[in-house]
């Protein structure tokens, strides 16, 4: 028994160090294969939020009246871009460029088409047979953003309307019907139980016209302290109108702070890029929506988002048409195989160098699908010097949206307001009857050249100004150049540089 003993202990005695040292070798192989059955980090969530008809007013950009404090916090926290416009300014057509990231005389949506707001599988045959939306539509094998997220493994939502076409392209897991933070707090919830990363398009509609009727309910904005743009006739009427549309602007400010709330709420805040966009073009007024101006074209954008800088400014050039590359490049996604933007992932990220666009287009075509033969109106910006070119002057016919100049049902003061007082405003009244030549005799320039810088409201056509006349080449050429790049058919791109100017 002794001997036995002696010889177990002495066994012992050799295997510890050689124990000890098998412990040493597996230690890190088992903590790596620990490492490994751990879940990857999970793909940031996306919140994109839009709001309708809501041009570049906000209380952090100085808009006298006006207080966005739920706007404001993301343009302050995140990345905010001075310098951002759309593509096309009405409804459809500008969501076809986010959603694509190509111009509309390349993805086929040229006008507004029908909203149809749930799955293609519950279309109607008398939906799908409807004209506008069987010929005002994506050109098929067109990719869009929604399509890339699903396939990225994205459960998606979208908030009151798509308003795009077909909807079999824009495959949603939900189509939801309120508007506000309930609605929002819901989807995130629902898209948890998932277990996937999830992206909400939140599209807030109340900033569009009919706006708050302050002679029935009373609104915080006080005429009085308003600043109408210089289109606009200075009176109580006028004042009224853009105080209610400033109101409704703080109608939508309220709901993207309901949408915050419930992200907070859901503890996933820092895992989740925050896109808010104000609005898809500019307010229902002349030189508004519908139009190339200005007040048509530029509108907000804020960014905020896991490893992207904060509480920065940008004046680079950026468009709509930039989004879906740039959020595509920041999910480390295939980009598309074709696009007319560009990512803004640089800018995003403060990455010396980074870089905007040198010229921002847009379009709008009057009639029908393309090709066709209505007034054909385009549109070229360098930040500071901004043309407007248009081609099938004869008959002098535009397409003007019943918001922009009808009371009933869509409150529009201003429309009635300037032609009461034309004789007091005639070269207001000039500006409104060439957004509505049709109805009041308005000539339309071929051609516009506005100085930004010296004139943002663009009061002073320049373009036959033949000190400016580098400018207005520079630009003629550029945008000839972008016509014939991206095979825009229904305009004449060799008339462009040539054509001939009023004499000044």
């Amino acid at each position: 028994m002794i001997n036995n003993i002696s010889i177990t202990d002495n066994v012992c005695h050799l295997l510890l160090p050689i124990t000890a040292l098998l412990l040493t070798l597996l230690t890190p192989l088992a903590a790596h294969a620990a490492e490994s059955t751990k879940p990857a980090s999970k793909a940031p969530n996306i919140l994109f939020i839009l709001t309708e008809d809501q041009g570049a007013h906000l209380s952090y950009l100085g808009t006298p009246g006006l207080q966005t404090p739920n706007m404001d916090s993301l343009a302050k926290s995140g990345v905010y871009f001075q310098n951002f416009f759309v593509g096309y300014p009405v409804c459809s057509p500008s969501k076809a460029c986010i959603y694509t990231s190509l111009h509309n005389h390349t993805n086929g949506i040229l006008n507004n088409t029908p909203n149809y707001h749930k799955p293609a599988d519950q279309l109607t045959a008398e939906e799908k047979n409807n004209a506008v939306y069987r010929n005002n539509r994506l050109h098929e094998g067109i990719p869009t953003l929604v399509e890339r997220l699903k396939e990225a493994g994205y459960y998606q939502g979208v908030i009151h309307k798509l308003h795009v076409a077909p909807v079999d392209s824009f495959p949603y897991d939900e189509f939801i019907a309120g508007e506000n933070g309930k609605a929002v707090a819901g989807f995130i919830e629902r898209a948890g139980k998932t277990g996937k990363p999830w992206h909400l398009f939140f599209n807030v509609g109340v900033s569009h016209r009919p706006f708050p009727n302050s002679d029935k309910l009373k609104i915080r904005v006080k005429p009085e302290e308003v600043k109408l743009p210089a289109f606009l006739p200075d009176t109580p009427d006028t004042r009224k109108d853009w105080s209610e549309y400033l109101a409704a602007v703080e109608k939508a400010d309220k709901l993207v702070g309901e949408a915050l709330a419930a992200l907070r709420a859901s503890n996933q805040e820092e895992n989740t890029i925050i896109i808010c966009f104000g609005g898809d073009h500019g307010p229902a007024f002349q030189h508004g929506k519908m139009t190339l101006y200005d007040l048509g074209l530029r509108v907000t954008l804020s960014i905020n988002g896991p490893g992207l800088q904060r509480s920065a400014r940008s004046e680079l050039l950026a468009s709509e048409l930039d989004l879906a590359p740039t959020l595509l490049d920041l999910l480390g996604l295939e980009p598309f195989p074709k696009s007319h933007g560009i990512s803004l992932r640089p800018i995003l990220e403060g990455t010396p160098g980074a870089k905007g666009h040198d010229f921002i287009f847009a379009e709008i075509s009057n009639r029908g699908v393309l090709p066709n033969d209505g007034m054909q109106e385009r549109s070229i910006c360098d930040g500071r010097w901004h043309l407007i070119y248009r081609d099938k002057l004869i008959p002098p016919w535009r397409q003007v949206q019943a918001d922009s100049k009808d009371w009933n049902p869509w409150g529009n003061r201003t429309y009635a307001e300037t032609l009461r007082v034309k004789d007091r405003f005639p070269d207001l009244f000039r500006i409104l009857a060439e957004m509505d030549p049709q109805s009041l005799g308005g000539h339309v320039p071929s051609l516009e050249l506005y100085d930004l810088k010296a004139d943002p409201d663009e009061m002073h056509n320049l373009a036959s100004d033949i000190n400016l006349r580098p400018h207005r080449d520079r630009l003629c050429a550029a945008l000839q150049r972008w016509v014939r790049d991206t095979a825009d058919s229904s305009v004449a791109a060799s008339q462009i540089p040539t054509l001939e100017l009023p004499k000044p």
